[in-house]
């Protein structure tokens, strides 16, 4: 079953930080991201932009306005998707990204949900 994880990010905290810190940060991640993907676990992994849009329908009309759906200090940072033979097991894969181990010192955590339907791409 596939799981995607969520990698969200304290704003105010991750803006503290000097670039220096910011930049030393993200190396941390690749290491991770092969080791779990010499194990066939990962599927996919991605950093997201900090400046998302949103896109939704009002009264007929689709209206894109600047920001996140809900308003919140905490952002999604980055994402990867899974492989795991339960909950349990995709718990356990997301509690040792490095994104999940910072949380205490910069308030990041990794949100995990099962995904129902996996469409595959047409070839």
């Amino acid at each position: 079953m596939k799981y995607l994880c969520l990698a969200y990010y304290d704003v105010p905290t991750y803006e503290a930080l000097t670039p220096e810190q910011k930049s030393a940060l993200f190396p941390k991640c690749k290491p991770h991201d092969d080791a779990l993907r010499a194990t066939k676990k990962l599927v996919v992994s991605a950093s997201l932009g900090a400046a998302p849009r949103t896109a939704r329908t009002r009264a007929g009309k689709v209206s894109i306005t600047d920001g996140p759906y809900v308003e919140t200090k905490e952002q999604i940072g980055g994402l990867f998707i899974i492989e795991a033979d339960d909950f349990e097991e995709a718990m356990e894969i997301a509690a040792k990204h490095p994104a999940a181990r910072i949380g205490e010192e910069l308030g990041w955590v990794v949100e995990v949900r099962p995904i129902d339907r996996w469409l595959e791409p047409e070839p």
